[in-house]
């Protein structure tokens, strides 16, 4: 899975002004960007986050889900220590894309959690690949992650390719009365560490 360096530029935001790395992947035309800050190149392990598009929780503020919540958070986090990684996958709806993403939220309006509607669509209940973060970190010589996630299955997808996990760091942010179910499908059935009041609600699948 080729990917490849494009160009590379300032980003100022609210948070800080980042360098913001453009990658794409040849083989489909997937375009994917690394928000970093500091010297992560020196072999010290870097705070991270793998953040994989949410177009609705991203940049329309919806409230189904964590994803703006975590992905400010990641940000402000970053800012504050000063050095840091935040990739930007462009996997959207856990891989199955935007229009199928719609169709899994319209079953879930009929009462289907966010697994149960991605298989009733025919896809996995989380799709994505983090293959593509190995080429990436490695441009920018980033040799160790302290990884913001609540998903161990991110820890272990990284871990497996090869990139060090030195610490997951939690990102518990962005609840809501309408993403309750949704947090804890993710705790019970996807395994994500969400705290107690969560992982008690559904039971492991």
């Amino acid at each position: 899975m080729p990917v490849v360096f494009v160009a590379a530029s300032k980003l100022p935001t609210p948070f800080a002004t980042f360098k913001m790395n453009g990658f794409l992947e040849e083989e489909n035309g997937r375009e994917h960007v690394v928000l970093s800050l500091g010297d992560v190149s020196d072999g010290e392990p870097v705070l991270g986050r793998v953040h994989s598009e949410c177009l609705t929780g991203d940049a329309l503020f919806s409230q189904r889900c964590d994803c703006g919540s975590q992905l400010e958070a990641a940000l402000r986090a970053i800012a504050a220590e000063g050095r840091g990684v935040l990739l930007y996958l462009r996997q959207e709806g856990r891989g199955i894309g935007l229009m199928n993403k719609i169709r899994a939220y319209e079953l879930q309006d009929g009462g289907a959690d966010t697994v149960e509607a991605n298989e009733r669509l025919g896809f996995a209940a989380d799709q994505r690949d983090y293959a593509i973060c190995l080429p990436m970190l490695e441009h920018l010589g980033v040799k160790s992650l302290r990884l913001m996630t609540n998903n161990p299955r991110k820890v272990k997808a990284l871990t497996d390719m090869g990139i060090k996990v030195a610490e997951r760091v939690p990102l518990h942010t962005g609840q809501n009365p309408h993403n309750k179910l949704y947090l804890a499908t993710k705790a019970g059935k996807l395994g994500h560490m969400m705290g107690n009041e969560h992982q008690s609600e559904v039971d492991p699948a």
